[in-house]
């Protein structure tokens, strides 16, 4: 291999290695959250300031970013129901997991959560 093409080999896994580096880090915003949030849950605060800390974080972060992601207006799968729910969230099960209550005077339809953490 030439000098020439050493070089160009070497610069060019330079530039890939340190274009990869700065994907990998977080943005500053992102570090101060998570630097805020290190410190909400020291575990110094009790409950009720903890989680307004948090709050306030997430807050700050969606200012900086240009705030939560939008609602989406979604129609049940059975088409009687119209679920907004921020962009990106899991779509519930559309009553396929609908069961009656043990009194039988309710129909419980479990989130999405609990149907895709722990399959019955």
């Amino acid at each position: 291999m030439s000098a020439q093409r050493l070089r160009t080999f070497f610069l060019t896994g330079l530039l890939v290695g340190g274009a990869s580096l700065a994907a990998a880090q977080p943005s500053a915003t992102q570090q101060r959250y998570e630097q805020q949030i290190a410190r909400c849950n020291d575990g110094t605060l009790p409950a009720p300031a903890r989680e307004a800390c948090v709050r306030a974080a997430g807050n700050l972060l969606d200012r900086v970013e240009g705030g939560p992601p939008p609602p989406a207006a979604v129609t049940s799968r059975d088409g009687r129901a119209t679920v907004v729910a921020p962009e990106g969230t899991a779509p519930s099960s559309g009553g396929a997991d609908a069961r009656p209550s043990r009194d039988g005077r309710a129909i419980v339809v479990p989130s999405a959560e609990s149907t895709t953490a722990a399959p019955r």
